[in-house]
């Protein structure tokens, strides 16, 4: 699967990405989205492959969206009935009020794994906490964040007050980061994005040490693909704060509602691939850029089972006669 398919979800998310970029800067968060996921949709059913959406943006209705239980693929339009079977997430535009803005680290997010390779988690909030190969295990979702930021500054052998923490800046984090400035480390405040950040947790040379904080349930899934091919964590529990919370947990067969997750559990698949392409520069990714004779984009393809990680700096040329391939 990883081998077929990697390259294709590299279409995917770099023709994503280029929608959402002729929007940036335009103040329309919601118009990013759509352009994003449309085409991420019409270029998902050419992928040779039985899709199914598993993570999207949200329940069946009359938005324009990639919708839970969708079904995506060449196998969907009766191209071919004998092709293997993919259980993808996505998220055409983590970041729209960033790509609206034009602001850094928006991104275009796919991930795919075998049937069941993939948490299918609810919209809900989750407490997440993510390191880096080097602190994994090392970490404890109940543990007091300086204890954490003492076995994180460990690990990688320096002080906690080298490390670099990057969190959410919402209400709800006002004692998280009280708790961290207090310890001694530094933080790094993003209004959106808190995937893309993730990611970068588990690079080395990012100047990112850890993320913590209350984010979206389904980018922590997100999250958990990208970090299994990175060999980095994520430690991660459901925020159920509502009756109907609970009630729709149970009816998705979630029985523990205190559950700390693990990687494994949010990404069991044997099989990942992870792929996203910048729509804004980032910390990771530089963004779309439009030129004369073209489009550039920069991608990040991961493969679990290969063992691959690859930067993808990608020309895409306009289809005219006198076009000319320029040396970056």
């Amino acid at each position: 699967m990883e081998t077929q398919l990697s390259l294709e979800f590299l279409r995917v998310v770099e023709q994503a990405a280029i929608a959402a970029a002729r929007t940036m800067g335009q103040g329309d968060r919601h118009k990013a989205d759509d352009v994003a996921v449309e085409a991420m949709r019409q270029v998902m059913d050419s992928v040779p492959m039985d899709g199914t959406i598993v993570i999207g943006e949200g329940e069946r209705d009359e938005a324009p969206m990639l919708f839970i239980g969708e079904k995506v693929g060449a196998a969907r339009v009766g191209k071919d009935g004998n092709l293997p079977s993919v259980d993808i997430a996505v998220d055409p535009l983590e970041g729209t009020n960033l790509c609206a803005t034009g602001a850094p680290n928006a991104i275009a997010v796919l991930a795919a794994s075998e049937k069941g390779g993939l948490l299918h988690a609810p919209d809900l909030y989750m407490e997440k906490m993510i390191v880096g190969p080097s602190c994994k295990g090392a970490v404890d979702l109940d543990a007091p964040v300086i204890d954490n930021l003492r076995a994180i500054a460990k690990r990688l052998d320096r002080d906690v007050e080298d490390l670099v923490v990057i969190v959410l800046d919402r209400p709800r984090h006002e004692k998280l980061m009280n708790d961290i400035r207090a310890a001694g480390a530094r933080i790094r405040l993003i209004g959106d994005g808190d995937l893309s950040a993730g990611i970068s947790a588990a690079v080395v040379g990012t100047g990112v040490h850890a993320v913590m904080g209350t984010g979206g349930a389904p980018e922590g899934v997100l999250a958990a693909a990208a970090l299994r091919c990175l060999n980095g964590q994520i430690l991660a529990r459901l925020v159920v704060s509502k009756p109907e919370h609970a009630e729709r947990l149970s009816k998705m067969g979630i029985k523990d509602h205190k559950r700390i997750y693990d990687t494994d559990d949010l990404a069991p698949g044997k099989k990942i691939i992870f792929a996203c392409t910048g729509v804004t520069d980032g910390n990771l990714l530089r963004g779309v850029r439009f030129f004369g004779e073209g489009i550039r984009t920069h991608s990040l393809v991961m493969t679990l089972d290969q063992r691959q990680v690859r930067f993808i700096d990608t020309v895409h040329l306009e289809k005219r006669p006198d076009v000319k391939v320029r040396f970056f």
